[in-house]
């Protein structure tokens, strides 16, 4: 699976730059969406090969730290791109006149810009928080990998501060980001409807049908990941829940790219 995400994101990325003509906002920022991918399942697969291959679940305090702070990045570069994309959707097929004039070579690489920024900034910000942190003895992380909310949970210092920014900060970024996606679509949905003929209405909501596939997986597993982690306290549960984001939706993003895109499907030819 990891041999996968890696190549199929890395041959989107190849066919992006090869073929001119798919040097379009669009597969600018889907080639930044497959980086991104490959960095994120990069951030915590490897490490967990190895403690299957070598029977060990170890990892030391600052690698868990620096595994966490990319995590934090990549995810949050991840909701990023796809709030942007869903912008650029609503561009191309509510204002397709002014795409061209709107959806320039400087803004597409200003909002990557602000995302990166923005995610850094996010994902230095908890890591200091949790550095804040003290940890007991012999720490067992009930995951496969050190992911904050599991981080804070089995601290021994008070932990108010950190829920409490955790909490704002996905409220803010990921809860905007989703609210800018579903504006987006809703206008879509919105202008669809306006169109007269059936050929239409499929022809321009068509474009849209592999990032709203993508959104849909990104955001309803990671939902489920902390909606169950809500639920129940079964950790193994939540853990294997994480697999589906961290893991699957990276894998299966090239492919419902590829296989719903003419265009991609023959630069990949």
């Amino acid at each position: 699976m990891y041999l996968a995400t890696v190549l199929g994101n890395l041959l989107i990325i190849l066919a992006t730059i090869s073929d001119s003509h798919l040097h379009t906002p669009m597969y600018f920022f889907l080639s930044n969406l497959s980086f991104v991918d490959i960095s994120f399942t990069s951030t915590t697969i490897p490490k967990m090969l190895l403690n299957l291959q070598t029977q060990n679940k170890a990892i030391s305090y600052e690698g868990c730290i620096t595994q966490m702070y990319f995590f934090l990045l990549f995810v949050g570069m991840d909701n990023f791109l796809l709030a942007v994309m869903a912008y650029d959707r609503f561009v191309a097929i509510c204002q397709p006149l002014h795409y061209t004039v709107i959806m320039k070579f400087q803004l597409c690489g200003l909002l990557v810009l602000v995302s990166w920024i923005t995610s850094v900034l996010n994902s230095l910000i908890q890591s200091l928080m949790l550095l804040q942190l003290s940890f007991c003895t012999d720490v067992e992380i009930p995951h496969f990998f050190c992911e904050p909310d599991h981080l804070v949970h089995i601290a021994c210092s008070d932990t108010f501060l950190n829920n409490i920014v955790m909490n704002l900060i996905a409220g803010i970024l990921g809860g905007g980001s989703l609210t800018g996606i579903l504006y987006s679509y809703s206008k879509i949905v919105s202008s669809t409807h306006k169109i007269a003929s059936a050929q239409g209405k499929y022809k321009a909501f068509s474009t849209c049908a592999s990032h709203l596939s993508v959104v849909l997986l990104f955001y309803c597993t990671i939902l489920g990941v902390y909606l169950s982690s809500i639920v129940t306290q079964n950790s193994h549960s939540t853990a294997r829940a994480s697999v589906m984001y961290s893991v699957v939706t990276p894998m299966l993003n090239p492919f419902i790219y590829s296989l719903r895109n003419k265009d991609m499907a023959r630069a990949l030819k």
